[in-house]
């Protein structure tokens, strides 16, 4: 049965850092293109990172460019989204999104929040 947890999640000041995991059951992470989105209720999800399957090509928005990476731990079969110098409009649910062709899987999600 496939389960996908997102982790890692937390307060944080502004100009903080956090490291989020994505981990899988019943797929293998390495099959699948990963995106990470942020997800503010009442508001369009915004993509903040993308990692192919193979780990070599990565995607990220003008908004997280510089201060977001994305990687992956293949020894834990994990998607990791370090995020660095987070800003209060960071904030929001994050989700980790993998999908190949039609295949598309959504975890819980994972809450961040910046603030003093």
């Amino acid at each position: 049965q496939l389960q996908l947890v997102e982790s890692g999640g937390g307060l944080v000041q502004p100009g903080g850092s956090l490291r989020l995991s994505c981990t899988a059951s019943g797929i293998r992470l390495d099959d699948y293109f990963v995106n990470w989105y942020r997800i503010i209720p009442d508001e369009q999800r915004l993509r903040v990172a993308t990692i192919s399957g193979s780990g070599t090509d990565t995607y990220y928005p003008d908004s997280t460019k510089g201060r977001f990476t994305v990687s992956r731990d293949s020894a834990k079969s994990a998607v990791t989204l370090q995020m660095n110098n987070l800003k209060p409009e960071d904030a929001g649910i994050y989700f980790c999104n993998p999908y190949r062709g039609n295949s598309n899987y959504w975890g819980q999600g994972t809450q961040v929040t910046v603030s003093s």
